[in-house]
C-alpha cells in the first residue's frame, strides 16, 4: 500500500570546503590582531570564524520539501496542483537555464555549488511565474516525489468531486 502523500526533503547545505574557509577567515582576523597580544588574537580568531560560519550556515539553510500536497522551496509554498511537468537538468542544462535561457519572472532557488537542478512548470493561470528553478543534488528523486504528490492530489480531487 502506497502512502497518500509523497515525501521528500533536502537541505541545500554548503560544501565542507566552505566551512574550512570560515576557519581560514578567522585565522586572517587573528593575524590582524596579532600585534595587540594573545587575547585580541584569540578574539579575532573566534569572532572571525563565528561570523563567517554564520554566513555559510545561513546561505546553506534553504530546504526543498514535498509534503502534504505542497512543494516548499525556501520561502515559497506551492500546491502541487499548480505545478506542471518537471525537467531534470544536468550540469550543462542547469547552467543554460540559470543564464541565457532564464526568465526574469521565474522563481529561482539557486545555489552555485550544486551543479544539477530541476525545472518545474507552473500551470496556475493566475500565477505570473512561468517555472521554478530548484538547485538540487537529487533532481530525479525530487521529480518522482512531485509526480507522486501530483497523482495523490489528483486522486483526492476526483474522490471529492465525482
Amino acid at each position: 500500500m502506497q502512502p497518500s502523500t509523497a515525501s521528500y526533503e533536502e537541505r541545500l547545505a554548503a560544501p565542507r570546503s566552505w566551512w574550512l574557509n570560515s576557519l581560514l577567515l578567522g585565522v586572517s582576523f587573528a593575524l590582524i590582531f596579532l600585534p595587540f597580544g594573545p587575547l585580541p588574537l584569540l578574539g579575532g580568531l573566534v569572532g572571525g570564524t563565528a561570523m563567517a560560519a554564520l554566513v555559510v550556515s545561513a546561505y546553506g539553510s534553504p530546504r526543498i520539501r514535498v509534503v502534504g500536497g505542497f512543494l516548499i522551496a525556501g520561502e515559497a509554498k506551492i500546491p502541487v496542483g499548480a505545478l506542471g511537468e518537471a525537467d531534470v537538468l544536468d550540469e550543462e542544462q542547469a547552467r543554460a537555464w540559470r543564464t541565457y535561457k532564464a526568465d526574469t519572472r521565474a522563481f529561482l532557488l539557486l545555489r552555485a555549488y550544486i551543479p544539477t537542478a530541476l525545472r518545474v512548470e507552473v500551470v496556475d493561470p493566475e500565477d505570473p511565474t512561468p517555472y521554478l528553478y530548484l538547485s538540487t543534488r537529487e533532481p530525479q528523486r525530487l521529480a518522482m516525489a512531485l509526480e507522486a504528490a501530483r497523482q495523490a492530489h489528483a486522486e483526492t480531487a476526483q474522490g471529492k468531486h465525482p
